[in-house]
């Protein structure tokens, strides 16, 4: 159907399974204090607290902004993307011919067409979670703002309100964590454009590295409390 196959069927299939997985593996209840994510989230808590005993607060706000900074290209960079996916939609019949060429791809123009809907699809993505996460951070400005001042830091209100400020920053990296997300899979969806084989090998050998850098003893090391043990 549209020029597709069964193993086009089942390589698509484990494309949004192991993006299913992946995205329970780093969210989900068992990856606390065990991904590199989400151990990061404990340093946003110790960072409000922090923040919360100085007066000046002038470079928790640059650092708010530099992580904006970083999400605003991530963002315009996505939209960039959509252009390009966009773009190749209209050379079609210019980029089947070049593909002709190469081994082991078998051309097919609607279904050629097809899966460069669904790459802007993912990079569509992408952009809104990028774009969310750019506000959030603008929201966790606001917050740092209207913190109280730090004479104050011992009382209820204060302490509620720099929970708050840690939370909204944990989901502002949140959601950028899975526009980033998007970006490494849409890596792997560009093996489709081979063939069904190329696509499983592709998302396999990407969800591989995505895993060993949450989860490798590389990353993991750097947070632990034996570092000193490790650089000597």
């Amino acid at each position: 159907m549209f020029g597709f196959t069964y193993l086009d069927g089942i390589a698509f299939v484990a494309f949004i399974i192991a993006w299913i997985a992946y995205h329970l593996m780093m969210e989900g209840g068992w990856a606390e204090r065990r991904s590199f994510n989400r151990r990061m989230d404990t340093f946003r808590q110790q960072w409000m607290q922090r923040m919360l005993a100085r007066d000046n607060r002038i470079v928790d706000a640059q650092i708010v902004a530099a992580l904006q900074n970083g999400t605003a290209f991530f963002a315009s960079t996505s939209l960039l993307a959509i252009g390009a996916t966009l773009a190749i939609l209209q050379s079609t019949d210019a980029v089947m011919a070049i593909f002709a060429d190469l081994p082991f791809v078998e051309p097919n123009r609607t279904s050629w067409e097809v899966k460069t809907l669904g790459l802007t699809i993912i990079f569509a993505n992408a952009f809104f979670k990028f774009a969310w996460a750019y506000r959030l951070f603008n929201y966790t400005t606001i917050l740092l703002g209207s913190t109280p001042p730090a004479r104050d830091a011992a009382t209820p209100e204060a302490q509620a309100h720099a929970r708050k400020a840690a939370r909204m920053a944990t989901l502002a990296g949140r959601h950028f964590n899975r526009g980033q997300r998007a970006f490494f899979f849409a890596l792997a969806y560009l093996g489709w454009y081979i063939n069904g084989w190329a696509f499983m090998i592709t998302t396999f050998a990407i969800f591989m590295v995505m895993m060993n850098r949450q989860f490798g003893k590389d990353a993991q090391w750097i947070l632990d409390d034996d570092t000193s043990e490790r650089q000597s």
